[in-house]
């Protein structure tokens, strides 16, 4: 999904309109999309979009938007997220992985922590004030479309070399384009 796409937002549509934050979801699951995993993220990074305390607080980045991306890593096992956060003219572009969740996972409240988590890294390279509280996260309603997730693969390496594990920077930067 492009940054400035218009696709059904479902409760989040008016905000769309004044958005500062635009998600795009990624995966290295080479299997079907986590889809509900997905959706749960999403809708935790539109809720912070829409949000008045939020968008004050990004307001005071100096920067217009802000693009996270965020990769669910499938086979991959790592004590620590991938991040890579750089300036795009007048918009940050910030890229971040996240484990998938496991069988049973509450997956509203992973996504309502995992967000902020997220933030709270961009706080810090960017020098900015806390974060405000994170609002409440509104229930989903069961007939949320389908997110466009960007699936790329993990490339095979040589069987000389040791798995290394995770998506490197220079993998995390290039995998949305």
């Amino acid at each position: 999904m492009h940054a400035l796409d218009t696709t059904d937002t479902g409760a989040h549509e008016a905000a769309w309109g004044g958005s500062w934050l635009y998600p795009h979801m990624g995966t290295t699951d080479e299997g079907s999309a986590p889809q509900d995993y997905m959706i749960a993220l999403r809708h935790v990074a539109l809720t912070l979009d829409a949000d008045p305390a939020w968008r004050a607080w990004w307001g005071r980045s100096g920067l217009t938007a802000c693009e996270l991306g965020i990769v669910a890593e499938g086979r991959l096992d790592h004590l620590r997220p991938s991040a890579d956060i750089r300036r795009c003219g007048d918009r940050l572009r910030a890229n971040f992985t996240c484990a998938l969740p496991g069988e049973g996972a509450d997956l509203p409240t992973r996504a309502a922590a995992e967000v902020p988590a997220m933030f709270e890294v961009i706080r810090q390279a960017m020098s900015m004030p806390g974060l405000p509280p994170t609002p409440p996260v509104p229930t989903l309603p069961a007939d949320v479309p389908e997110v466009p997730v960007t699936t790329k693969p993990l490339p095979e390496l040589p069987a000389e070399l040791e798995q290394q594990g995770y998506l490197t920077l220079a993998q995390i930067q290039e995998f949305f384009g």
